[in-house]
Order: C-alpha cells, then sequence, then structure tokens
C-alpha cells in the first residue's frame, strides 16, 4: 500500500498517512501521460492567428499591364503572392485546437501522474499551510521549513482563500491549485508536490469513483 509522510508544522515527521493503491499505485503509461499532456497544452492555444490571401488584401482589382507584347511576365494582380505586399499563401487561418480525449482516460492518467510523483517521493503532505497573514515571505518560510527548495513546485490546497492566493502571487516558482483542478501537465511539469491532507484526501476520493 503506498503510504506519504506527513510533516509538522515545523517541518519535522507528523506521521504517515496509507493510500489507495487503486489510485496512487496504478502503472505509469507513458503514452498515456504523453496524450494528456499534448490535449492540455493543444486546449490552451487561442488558435486566433490569421493571415490575409491575395482574395483578402486591398487593392490590385486592375491589371498592371496588358497580357501580351510588354515582353514581361503576364500577371493578373498586384496583390498576387509572389508581389510585394500581396496575400500570403497558405498561411494560417482561426480554428481551434482542442483534443478530444475520454473521461476515463483522463482520469488514468491523473492516477498515473499523482502515483508517479508519489514513487518518485517528489509528493509532501502537511496538515494545513497557514497564510492568515497573505504575506509572501511566510509562506516562503513555511515552504523552505518543508525541505521545499526554489523549484518548480505544485502546492494544493483544500480551500484557495485570498490569503493564500494572495501570498503566492509574488512566487514566480510556486503554483497554488485545489484537488478539483489539478491537471497532469502541473503534476509533472513540477519537480515538487505539496498537499494539505484534506486536499490529497478529497481528490482520491474523486479519482476512486
Amino acid at each position: 500500500m503506498p503510504t506519504v509522510e506527513v510533516l509538522g508544522a515545523k517541518g519535522g515527521k507528523g506521521g504517515t498517512l496509507d493510500l489507495k493503491p487503486e489510485v496512487f499505485g496504478v502503472e505509469v503509461r507513458v503514452p498515456l501521460l504523453h496524450q494528456a499532456v499534448t490535449r492540455e497544452l493543444a486546449d490552451r492555444r487561442a488558435g486566433t492567428h490569421d493571415t490575409k490571401g491575395r482574395s483578402e488584401v486591398s487593392g490590385g482589382g486592375k491589371k498592371p499591364w496588358k497580357q501580351k507584347g510588354t515582353g514581361r511576365a503576364r500577371q493578373g494582380s498586384i496583390r498576387a503572392t509572389q508581389w510585394k505586399g500581396g496575400g500570403k499563401p497558405f498561411g494560417p487561418t482561426p480554428h481551434g485546437y482542442e483534443k478530444d480525449m475520454p473521461r476515463t482516460m483522463r482520469r488514468e492518467a491523473l492516477r498515473a501522474a499523482v502515483a508517479a510523483k508519489v514513487a518518485a517521493g517528489e509528493l509532501k503532505v502537511v496538515d494545513a499551510v497557514d497564510a492568515g497573514d497573505g504575506k509572501t515571505k511566510s509562506l516562503v518560510t513555511q515552504l523552505t521549513g518543508w525541505g521545499l527548495a526554489e523549484a518548480p513546485t505544485l502546492l494544493v490546497v483544500q480551500t484557495l482563500g485570498e490569503p493564500v492566493s494572495r501570498a503566492a502571487r509574488n512566487v514566480p516558482w510556486l503554483t497554488v491549485e485545489t484537488p478539483s483542478h489539478v491537471s497532469v501537465y502541473q503534476l509533472l511539469r513540477c519537480r515538487q508536490a505539496l498537499f494539505e491532507r484534506s486536499a490529497l484526501l478529497a481528490l482520491q476520493e474523486a479519482l476512486s469513483e
């Protein structure tokens, strides 16, 4: 049965927490994780890129010179793609990048991502994160006391209140989420993950359904 160590308020050992093997002990399937990350990053793309073709560029309605007799190559419009100021050939047009992935596969990928963090020893648990004063220095001091370095870190709290959000706003290497918004990409990108006990149990219940 997978277990994680629960850290005390000052960084000492505060016991262990047993986890469900069907959630945190699943096989880590790399192709599934790759598909989930590709889908998430693709969904973030706005898809608003656009270029103008020869039919969208203004001007060029008149044939620049007659078809024959000039000795020059025949041209139909100064807005053709080979002209400076002409249309862009085969340029990008607005479209969506969303990728479909069944809900069962998305949940299995999230289980695998969390299981990988547990197996690698990169997931830590604390009883609660105290950021009542909303100060960045207090939050960073807590994280340092729990042995977290200044590296990409995912902090998962049960409730994302204003004090925690304000305190974490100026920490560039810290991402704060709730259990319902944790993603595969965030787990794989971070080098260390810190969960509140209640947040980890909530994620466990959601993934075991």
